[in-house]
This record gives structure tokens, C-alpha cells and sequence, in this order.
């Protein structure tokens, strides 16, 4: 997940995403990339369960999961945590 977040453009289109439903050409305008590269990216986003698209007519419209990227987010809060209490618990090394 933090690999697939990590693209600038992915970002981009998710941070989008989470304003709201949109389609691929509402992408294209607001990112000012080409069309195939959206689509690649919606593509892998909706492979991994972050987004899913909807029929809208003759439109298709994505919609951010807003529950997969909580998953991620509690699992990067977890983490931190471990990393916060064992901060100052070295392994020995052999």
C-alpha cells in the first residue's frame, strides 16, 4: 500500500478521489496527465482494493474505499507504536 501511495500521481488521484466520485476524464483534466497513464493508475489502485469504479451511464466513476485506506493507516498507526515503546530495546548481537 505504501509502495502504490508513494507515485506523486497516485497520490494525486486518490487525494482526489476522496473529494468524491470521479470519472476517468474528470482525472485527466484535474492531473494533466494522458489518459492511458489515469487509467494504468486506476487500474493498480482498484487491484489493491483502494478504489472501485461504478457505472454511470456511459461514464465509469471511481470512488475511493475509504475503509482500505483506514486499514493502512492502522496498521502504519501500530507500528508506530511498537516502534515508540521498544525504541530503546537493542538486540544484542551475537
Amino acid at each position: 500500500m505504501i509502495r502504490l501511495l508513494a507515485d506523486p500521481l497516485r497520490a494525486q488521484i486518490v487525494a482526489l478521489l476522496a473529494e468524491g466520485p470521479a470519472c476517468t476524464c474528470h482525472l485527466v483534466e484535474d492531473t494533466g496527465a494522458k489518459q492511458p497513464n489515469i487509467s494504468n493508475h486506476l487500474r493498480l489502485l482498484r487491484d489493491a482494493g483502494l478504489v472501485v469504479s461504478e457505472p454511470h451511464g456511459r461514464f465509469t466513476y471511481y470512488r475511493l474505499v475509504p475503509e482500505a485506506l483506514e486499514a493502512a493507516a492502522g496498521h502504519l498507526a501500530d507500528m508506530a507504536r511498537l516502534a515508540r515503546a521498544r525504541s530503546e530495546a537493542r538486540r544484542e548481537c551475537p
